[in-house]
C-alpha cells in the first residue's frame, strides 16, 4: 500500500507551490494540448494547466475538439506571457488555473461558444 502511495505524494508535493489558492504566478506559454489545457513554462519548469471554470471538448470529440483548440491557438499563440491564477488542482495532479494573457482566456472561450 505505502508503494502505491508514494509517487502520488511526491507529485503532490512537487505542486504544493501550486496549492496557494488565490496565488498568481507569471508563465510564457509553450503549447496548446485541446480547449481547455495548456501547457507553459513556469520559473524554468514545464507544467501542464487547465483553464479555470471550463470544460471544453476532448480533441477526438470531431469538429468541436478541435475547433476549440484552434480559438484557444489564436487567442494564446505560443510564447505569449500570462498570468496564472491558481484555483486548485485537478484529479490527474493539474494546476487549475485563470489563464490571463491580454484578457482572462476562459471568459472569452466560453463568450465564443455561445455565439
Amino acid at each position: 500500500m505505502r508503494e502505491a502511495v508514494l509517487p502520488w505524494l511526491l507529485c503532490v508535493g512537487a505542486l504544493l507551490p501550486w496549492l496557494a489558492v488565490g496565488e498568481t504566478r507569471a508563465a510564457t506559454v509553450l503549447s496548446i494540448g485541446d480547449g481547455d489545457t495548456i501547457r507553459v513554462l513556469e520559473d524554468g519548469k514545464r507544467i501542464t494547466v487547465r483553464l479555470a471554470c471550463i470544460d471544453a471538448p476532448e480533441l477526438a470529440q470531431s469538429p468541436f475538439g478541435q475547433q476549440t483548440r484552434q480559438n484557444l491557438q489564436t487567442r494564446l499563440p505560443i510564447g505569449t506571457p500570462v498570468t496564472l491564477a491558481v484555483k486548485g488542482i485537478d484529479r490527474y495532479g493539474r494546476p487549475v488555473a485563470e489563464v490571463i494573457g491580454k484578457t482572462n482566456l476562459g471568459l472569452k472561450m466560453v463568450e465564443v461558444a455561445q455565439t
